[in-house]
């Protein structure tokens, strides 16, 4: 991922939606945004140390799945993570 890619400036409608995807996010967490967009950094920081990803396409969202010990439904964090290109191992 280039360093440009971070400081791309995007439209207002593309800072709201995001936004509100993040509050919505959070909501169905039972956390702050603060802490889904710590969590989102935190993902794109490790993912990127080996394969080079599309930071703006990075969808994270909490969903309900329901429990393999049949105790009903359980929050499950999903990573949609387009990637551009795999580093090749060089001794990471």
């Amino acid at each position: 991922m280039a360093l440009a890619d971070f400081f791309k400036k995007k439209n207002s409608g593309d800072v709201a939606k995001d936004r509100l995807k993040f509050v919505l996010v959070s909501d169905r967490a039972n956390c702050s945004p603060e802490v889904m967009e710590k969590i989102k950094n935190d993902i794109i920081n490790v993912i990127s140390k080996y394969m080079e990803i599309d930071a703006e396409g990075l969808d994270i969202q909490i969903t309900q799945t329901e429990s393999e010990n049949n105790n009903g439904s359980v929050p499950a964090l999903y990573a949609n993570i387009p990637i551009k290109e795999l580093h090749h191992s060089s001794g990471r």
